[in-house]
């Protein structure tokens, strides 16, 4: 016991209120339910679903405006269907050539 009274500590090492405030870091940076682990993944999964915010409103907005010029006229709304969704007249044949698969 006489060892630990040699010890010479800071008089603000001993204060209470210095204590008490360094318990209540800790407690908050690692034992809390929200510790600072926790805060890190909820910010890193923020970030990432505002990046796909940002891709889909981009996505909205090229399909809308696709949508626009195909309803413009009736040309490009019969190319779009014939290219993407393979139609065709009553009296025309459809031939699909598709390339060898690589390997």
């Amino acid at each position: 016991m006489s060892f630990l009274k040699s010890i010479k500590l800071p008089r603000y090492i001993k204060n209470k209120f210095f204590i008490t405030a360094l318990a209540f870091v800790i407690w908050i940076a690692f034992l809390d339910k929200t510790n600072l682990m926790y805060q890190y993944q909820f910010q890193s999964e923020v970030n990432k679903l505002e990046d796909q915010k940002e891709f889909f409103i981009k996505e909205i907005r090229q399909t809308r405006e696709e949508q626009q010029e195909l309803l413009s006229s009736p040309e490009k709304l019969e190319k779009f269907a014939r290219e993407k969704y393979y139609m065709k007249k009553d009296n025309e044949d459809l031939f699909i050539i598709s390339p060898a698969p690589q390997q």
